[in-house]
């Protein structure tokens, strides 16, 4: 059975290569390049959406009391005359100031210089004599110049209302929690977890962000001012593309 023109076409061979196969590698390398430089923004640490996980915990439901007779309940939200209102408990609400100010700078010099050469004189009688010795000359040299420069200046500040979603046995709590703002230009959302020492937090239920271990804080958002200032999908293709 012959082939049609078009498998001929794709069977046949150059430099010992099938011709089909050259064919599809420029079709299908072209859409990689560019589905990874329009690849989601998430991809690139910019999400699009708020992260899961950091929701408003509720408190523990209280065990059943046992019918004793008695009128006082401990369950019903009693506490302690030195204990105060202060948050202690898994989904009691408390207030991290942000006081965020970070500074870093960064200062790199490297400078490489190597030159090298070599002659060689021929005989003045002889068989070789012919050689012109100019021509036997060589040299060759190499300098590099490089410098960098970093300065990064990052400051958050302002007030994010989170809930106890642990209490551990060392007076610690893990707290997470988050404030979502609908604008008329997309969505902002701020996202707190982090570690407080319960002896920290305040009487109005406050403590500072710069007292909370291992803080993760995330402030970002969409719409059109978020999309505007990121860096469009053929720019992206020619920034993958780009050898230099």
């Amino acid at each position: 059975m012959m082939d049609s023109p078009f498998e001929a076409a794709f069977r046949a061979t150059v430099d010992g290569k099938p011709l089909g196969m050259k064919l599809l590698v420029c079709l299908l390398v072209p859409p990689a390049v560019v589905l990874a430089a329009i690849a989601p923004d998430h991809a690139h640490g910019k999400p699009t959406r708020p992260a899961e996980g950091f929701g408003a915990v509720l408190p523990q439901a209280p065990a059943p009391r046992p019918a004793d007779g008695a009128i006082f309940n401990v369950a019903a939200g009693y506490i302690g005359l030195a204990e105060g209102r202060r948050a202690h408990a898994v989904g009691d609400p408390l207030t991290i100031i942000l006081t965020e100010n970070l500074n870093s700078s960064k200062t790199a010099a490297s400078k490489t210089q190597k030159n090298g050469g070599f002659n060689i004189v021929p005989p003045s009688a002889g068989p070789l004599s012919f050689l012109d010795p100019n021509a036997l000359k060589a040299s060759g040299g190499s300098s590099f110049n490089g410098q960098g420069n970093a300065t990064q200046t990052s400051t958050l500040g302002g007030e994010v209302s989170v809930t106890i979603a642990e209490v551990r046995p060392n007076g610690t709590a893990l707290v997470v929690g988050e404030k979502r703002l609908l604008l008329s230009q997309g969505q902002e959302w701020v996202q707190f977890s982090g570690i407080v020492r319960l002896g920290d937090i305040d009487a109005d239920n406050r403590v500072r962000s710069t007292q909370v271990a291992d803080a993760r804080v995330n402030y970002t958002g969409n719409g059109s001012i978020g999309r505007a200032s990121r860096e469009g999908w053929l720019a992206k293709f020619f920034s993958v593309i780009n050898p230099f």
